[in-house]
Formats: C-alpha cells, sequence, structure tokens
C-alpha cells in the first residue's frame, strides 16, 4: 500500500488568500489539527490551529502571518509503514503527498492511516494473536512460521517492536485459527516465551483456567 492510494477524496486544502477563520472552520468541520497551505499545485506548508490562535488575527489572510512553515510531505510511492513514521514522530493529523515532480496530490488523514493498516494486520479476520518475548538473537521468523504452519495454522500478520527500557523484542502475530490450543502448546515445547494471548472463543480461557488449577493443586501438595 503507497501514498497515492491513501489519499483522501474529502479534505480539503487552503490558500494563502483564506483567512485563518476560514481554516479554522474547515479543521473543526473535518475534525484534523493541520491543513496544507496549496496555491495551485505548490504545496508551501502544514498550518496548525496553533499557528492561527498564535497569530491572534483570524480574520486575516493566512498569508499575511508571519509564520516558519511545518512542511513534512510523502511521495507518492513511499510506502504506509513509512507515512505512518512521519504521522507518530511528527503527531500529525494530515499528511500532504506530493509527486516526483512536487505537485500537491492531497492528503492522507490519520483515519485513512489506521482504516488501511488494519486491513493490513489483518484485524477483521477472526483468529488468534499472540505476543511472543525473545532476545533478538533468538528472533527467527522463517523458525516461528515453521513450527506454527506445522499445526496447519497459518499467520495473517507479524509486526515486530522493542518496548522503550527494554532490551527484547515483542512479536505480535496473528493466527487464522481461534483453536488456539495446537499452536500455543508447540510453541511453549520450543521454548518460546508467550507474555499475552488475545482469542475471540473460550477455549483460551479454559487453557489458563486449567493451567491455574493444576498450580494451584501444585501449591498444595
Amino acid at each position: 500500500m503507497i501514498a497515492k492510494h491513501l489519499i483522501s477524496t474529502v479534505i480539503p486544502s487552503v490558500k494563502t488568500s483564506d483567512t485563518g477563520r476560514e481554516a479554522l472552520q474547515l479543521m473543526e468541520f473535518y475534525r484534523i489539527s493541520h491543513l496544507p497551505i496549496v496555491n495551485h499545485l505548490d504545496f508551501l506548508g502544514l498550518i496548525s490551529e496553533t499557528d492561527i490562535y498564535d497569530q491572534n488575527r483570524p480574520d486575516e489572510a493566512i498569508g499575511s502571518y508571519q509564520l516558519s512553515l511545518f512542511s513534512p510531505f510523502a511521495y507518492e510511492e513511499q510506502h504506509i509503514y513509512e507515512i505512518i513514521a512521519l504521522a507518530s514522530q511528527l503527531k500529525l493529523s494530515v499528511i500532504p503527498v506530493l509527486s516526483e515532480t512536487k505537485e500537491y496530490l492531497g492528503c492522507i488523514t490519520q483515519f485513512d492511516l489506521v482504516q488501511q493498516f488494519s486491513k493490513l494486520a489483518a484485524v477483521g479476520q477472526a483468529g488468534t494473536v499472540i505476543v511472543l518475548e525473545m532476545v533478538p538473537v533468538d528472533y527467527s521468523l522463517a523458525h516461528i512460521s515453521r513450527i506454527i504452519e506445522n499445526d496447519d495454522v497459518k499467520i495473517l500478520s507479524c509486526y515486530v517492536h522493542t518496548p522503550e527500557g527494554s532490551n527484547k523484542l515483542h512479536v505480535t502475530i496473528k493466527l487464522n485459527t481461534t483453536n488456539s490450543g495446537p499452536v500455543i502448546a508447540t510453541l511453549e515445547r520450543f521454548n518460546y516465551q508467550i507474555i499475552q494471548l488475545f482469542n475471540e472463543d473460550n477455549e483460551l480461557n479454559d487453557v489458563l483456567e486449567h493451567r491455574y488449577a493444576e498450580f494451584m493443586k501444585y501449591l498444595n501438595m
């Protein structure tokens, strides 16, 4: 999924001749906090509601403001992962998209990104989510996939991140089954540490309750 396929068809841009008040009204209507300033097809930068309030001249043209314009953008062929990183790092509500010749094509909203990422991550499909924790040297997606697929289960999505302040990886895996018991048992047999499980049926609760009962029985011996 690339930037040009994510462009919103409804979010407008503003011109330097538009007033701050007009920009604020658009931001309020579309529930965003930034708007691209575009004259013809030239992208000049983003203006935020904070910029307008700081100027305290809402009825004057944006072009009369003394602004140090913030000009982040994505090229039309950039991947959604790069765009998500840009939006997250800079806390953007919209991401302008430019052609290779720097012409303004439109913008992508946070909602667009969340909606498309949910498709990539197979969020809407039934299944089980497993989170593994491991040191980086032990991470091998090929090995994990082989273990899981030996149980006739498929991986719908997978992503890896390192929690802040940790030296371990968290590997989040979405499986195409709610019958997760065999996969859990196999992963544990290979000494993978499962730190979180999310299942859409009652099987997981049954597994956890059984383990708790066995643990309590052991303590009472």
